[in-house]
């Protein structure tokens, strides 16, 4: 034999496979020039992804949505809060009840009390004399 048929027959060198071997390409399917079906740098699963930007601006949007909706009940909470018409000081000896008949002669005298304690942040129907006292507005 020659000595070139020899070299040929003879092994190289072998190459184990490194276990820490990754697949460096990924395949990507082609139409029918050869392009590829979707752009490499998208993502395989087809999620929606934002930039930090619009990430930023989706929050600063809804950021803006609470705070309108946020000033928009308060509006119709206020408009619904009684407003007040004065103050007045309570004498000695004189009650919260007796002080909602004078001052709010037309609901009864229970809603008077009601009122006249939310108003003033009131926990008991308890006052002092000389205590002031905010009147709300009659419905």
């Amino acid at each position: 034999m020659s000595a070139g048929a020899i070299g040929v027959l003879t092994p190289g060198p072998a190459r184990t496979p490194s276990r820490t071997a990754r697949d460096h390409l990924r395949l990507v399917g082609a139409d029918e020039r050869g392009r590829p079906e979707r752009p490499v740098w998208q993502p395989a699963d087809s999620a929606m992804r934002f930039t930090r930007r619009g990430r930023l601006v989706i929050t600063l949007a809804a950021t803006a949505l609470v705070v309108v909706l946020a000033m928009l009940l308060a509006a119709t909470v206020d408009a619904a809060a009684p407003g007040i018409v004065h103050a007045t000081t309570v004498l000695a000896g004189q009650t919260l009840s007796e002080l909602a008949a004078v001052q709010l002669p037309s609901l009864p005298i229970p809603d008077a009390v009601a009122r006249i304690q939310l108003v003033n942040g009131l926990n008991s129907s308890q006052v002092h004399a000389g205590q002031s006292l905010l009147i709300p507005v009659m419905p």
